[in-house]
């Protein structure tokens, strides 16, 4: 059982998500909030696996939110749903330890499956939000020296690899990258689990930004 607090100013916004959660039967909603404050007392009490949080309310914000249960309680995830994909707002979120970012654009369904993953310990973006850090990332980073080995001889990854990094990096699930190579979904989980521990990574987030700074995407 998944045990979420969404905290949003929005009320109508609140029960909505509480209504399409009550659906969910390993999903039960333990608290509402109207903002970080409420959410953080939340914590406290209820000590849920997952808030769900609004960046923008009014005195005190998400990024209030994120950074006192994060200090206090580094165990429960903080899923950002939100309406606002701009730069700042986004980098505050990550600095404050957001597990993830999420647009309220999104379907219900990936909502549910995001909090869900969350919970599990996954870093979840919204495309969109990636696809902007992947851009501010690539950006940023400088071309290498012609002469120096490829990054991808450098780390000894190797075709397959790359192409799994690819994927990654395009924001596709096992199900999608398993379709897209041929391979079966266990073959790709258990790859990209080896992957991450060559490269001393701890998620798929991690992956996909490495390929992005590394130019194998």
């Amino acid at each position: 059982m998944v045990r979420i607090v969404i905290a949003d100013d929005v009320q109508i916004l609140r029960q909505g998500l509480c209504a399409i959660f009550s659906r969910e039967p390993d999903i039960r909603v333990v608290g509402l909030a109207a903002d970080g404050k409420e959410a953080w007392e939340l914590c406290r009490q209820q000590r849920p696996d997952v808030v769900l949080m609004d960046m923008r309310m009014p005195e005190y914000d998400g990024s209030w939110g994120i950074s006192r249960i994060k200090e206090d309680f580094p165990s429960i995830k903080v899923l950002v749903l939100t309406t606002f994909d701009d730069r700042e707002t986004v980098e505050a979120a990550i600095r404050r330890g957001a597990d993830g970012y999420l647009l309220k654009e999104m379907e219900d369904a990936q909502v549910i499956q995001s909090v869900k993953a969350a919970s599990a310990g996954l870093r979840v973006f919204g495309s969109s939000v990636f696809e902007g850090i992947r851009q501010n990332l690539s950006q940023g980073s400088p071309e290498g020296n012609p002469l120096s080995p490829s990054p991808q001889e450098k780390f000894g990854i190797t075709n397959r690899e790359r192409e799994l990094m690819k994927c990654v990096a395009q924001g596709m699930d096992n199900k999608e990258i398993a379709a897209g190579l041929f391979l079966a979904e266990g073959t790709v989980r258990n790859n990209i689990s080896r992957l991450l521990e060559k490269l001393k990574l701890k998620d798929r987030t991690q992956l996909a930004v490495f390929a992005v700074k590394n130019h194998l995407d």
